[in-house]
């Protein structure tokens, strides 16, 4: 957590605004130790030069893969979260990185990489933290660790306009498309089954896949479901949703030193208003 056909999904990518992490795990519960509803918060867009103006955290024990720098990995077709503005990865993620790096005092840098990379690129070293709309599940906490929480998600269901999938239930015996390695994948495939499931590499192809009558339905985190269903005529949202799971940075079994750091940067946005500044900033309050 990016075309012929393209033009349907042009607009999203223009927009550019995409999705989850995965690799096998049951559905979250309360497993972040912050939540979306904790970040109380007012910084802007710039929130990442707004934090710099603040007290910078200490970073004297913080060791990170290039010195002086913050290396970001995330896959940038996850929008509101991530995406390419021209050839800049703007979103969610990567302003609440450059206001973490800002309180650390480290220069961020960004690598986009597909989604399933992400914790590998993290444990090998690679990268410091990986943001890219990531959940928090038990089966990864195995093997990374997870910051605080900083946003809630939810799993939404995109149909046809004409589809007879009104709720969850009636995916089973459907073709349901996701992003390989997402929660969204991991869920389907617990709860429908391997065979039912059809994985590809970014979201958009999902939703390309739908509309081309692939699959019968996408399941995917609910800010990128609502881009894709503005974007394309024709599909709408089920009014219920799927799951609710929490978005976190992973950063390096290897690394407390980061994670601490990480978390009391977190914890200083959310007070300061920040974290929610960025959250209105991209997504509108209803």
């Amino acid at each position: 957590m990016k075309k012929a056909l393209s033009l349907i999904i042009a607009s999203v990518l223009g927009f550019t605004l995409l999705t989850g992490c995965g690799s096998s795990a049951s559905k979250p519960s309360e497993t972040a130790s912050g939540s979306a509803g904790a970040a109380q918060s007012a910084a802007s867009s710039g929130a990442a030069g707004a934090a710099s103006s603040g007290e910078k955290a200490e970073t004297a024990s913080v060791k990170t893969v290039e010195d002086g720098v913050l290396t970001m990995a995330t896959n940038a077709y996850f929008p509101p979260y991530e995406y390419y503005d021209g050839d800049k990865v703007v979103g969610i993620d990567p302003d609440i990185a450059q206001a973490i790096a800002d309180k650390l005092g480290l220069k961020l840098k960004i690598e986009d990489m597909e989604f399933d990379s992400i914790i590998t690129a993290v444990q090998t070293g690679k990268a410091d933290l990986g943001l890219a709309g990531m959940t928090v599940t038990p089966d990864r906490l195995k093997n990374i660790n997870f910051s605080d929480s900083y946003a809630e998600g939810v799993q939404l269901i995109i149909v046809k306009d004409d589809s007879d999938i009104t709720k969850p239930d009636d995916l089973k015996g459907k073709k349901i498309g996701v992003q390989l390695s997402t929660t969204g994948d991991i869920y389907a495939s617990q709860d429908y089954g391997d065979d039912n499931v059809e994985k590809y590499n970014k979201g958009a192809d999902a939703v390309m896949a739908l509309i081309q009558g692939k699959v019968d339905a996408v399941i995917i985190d609910r800010e990128p479901a609502k881009s894709y269903v503005a974007a394309n005529k024709g599909l709408k949202l089920l009014d219920t949703s799927y799951v609710t799971e929490n978005y976190a940075a992973c950063i390096s079994k290897d690394n407390e030193d980061l994670l601490n750091a990480v978390n009391g940067a977190l914890k200083e946005l959310k007070e300061d208003g920040t974290i929610q500044s960025i959250l209105d900033k991209y997504i509108n309050s209803k």
